[in-house]
């Protein structure tokens, strides 16, 4: 998996938006204003940090050792996925479609009504 591949599937979900955070020099991925994923590096490897339940954050950290918590966010709904690690492509597409969903689910409904999402 690669960042560029990995933030274009992530743009193709109604309502989304990308900004460049300066600061981390990291491109974060919106939708409604909730950031539901970044792609950054860390220590140098490229890295895709996705938001997630708690219980799914530690079900990914316990099954894969290139899932970690993330250093710059919340590192209970946050994790950070290295992307030439053990992950499978397909689990990258998986978490990309639910942490989108979660966002959107935190949307107040007008919002959402805006997006038509």
């Amino acid at each position: 998996m690669d960042q560029s591949t990995l933030l274009a599937y992530c743009m193709e979900k109604p309502g989304t938006d990308q900004r460049l955070h300066q600061e981390w020099q990291a491109n974060q991925v919106t939708v409604g204003e909730v950031m539901f994923a970044m792609a950054h590096e860390v220590e140098g490897k490229p890295a895709f940090t996705l938001k997630s339940s708690a219980e799914m954050a530690v079900a990914l950290r316990n099954e894969y050792r290139s899932a970690a918590p993330c250093g710059l966010l919340n590192k209970t709904h946050w994790t950070t996925l290295f992307l030439a690690g053990d992950i499978p492509d397909s689990q990258f597409y998986h978490l990309a479609d639910a942490a989108w969903r979660l966002a959107v689910e935190s949307l107040p409904d007008a919002v959402r009504q805006e997006l038509d999402i």
